[in-house]
């Protein structure tokens, strides 16, 4: 996927709102919940929230590999709430996190883990229309029409919801690659994988 043709697509203006505040690369989330997709209960003690991007490779593999994990060793337990907040690196992504947002609430979950199941073959597309055609033939197994995808892409209230959600985390946790995960409000800064985000989830139940 072409990542220059991608950032260009975006106009000015929201190149200038999503990007100034840094350049992040995609290796290895929102400071106000309201932002977020909360998974599990909201009197859990351990709060995770997870800055991730669509498109981001490791993002997929955190996602898929140690989500699962904390689900169902902390989540169905109540003591962890995970909160995943868009971090989007393109226009791709902005675009996937805006689906997300307008889904139905007890759709998100399913939607997140089959955007990063089929990561390599939705993102596959040479320009943004392709991608963009691949995205709606997911959004269509989920219940969405045409007519909404198109609105959905275009809704303005839901595009400023996830650039200012961007800016504030970038603004507290200094956010410089994706994913970011943030436990209890401090950033974990050791490898990821499920034995060290267990550890500290151990230490705060």
């Amino acid at each position: 996927m072409n990542k220059n043709f991608i950032f260009k697509s975006l106009n000015l203006v929201k190149i200038i709102t999503l990007f100034v505040l840094l350049t992040v690369k995609c290796y290895s989330a929102d400071s106000n919940n309201s932002n977020g997709i909360m998974f599990g209960a909201d009197n859990a003690p351990v709060k995770i929230k997870i800055f991730s991007s669509f498109t981001c490779p490791h993002c997929a593999n955190f996602h898929l590999k140690i989500v699962s994990e904390i689900e169902k060793n902390y989540i169905k337990s109540g003591k962890v709430q995970l909160i995943f907040i868009d971090f989007p690196l393109d226009q791709a992504a902005f675009n996937a996190s805006k689906l997300l947002h307008c889904l139905d609430k007890n759709k998100q979950i399913n939607f997140m883990d089959t955007i990063y199941k089929k990561q390599t073959e939705w993102t596959a597309g040479s320009n943004l229309n392709e991608i963009n055609n691949n995205l709606k033939k997911i959004a269509f197994s989920m219940g969405v029409s045409s007519d909404n995808f198109e609105k959905c892409l275009n809704n303005e209230i839901v595009e400023n919801k996830i650039l200012d959600g961007r800016i504030d985390a970038q603004k507290k946790y200094s956010i410089s690659s994706t994913p970011t995960v943030i436990i209890n409000e401090k950033k974990f800064e050791e490898s990821f994988n499920f034995k060290n985000i267990k550890e500290k989830i151990d230490k705060l139940i």
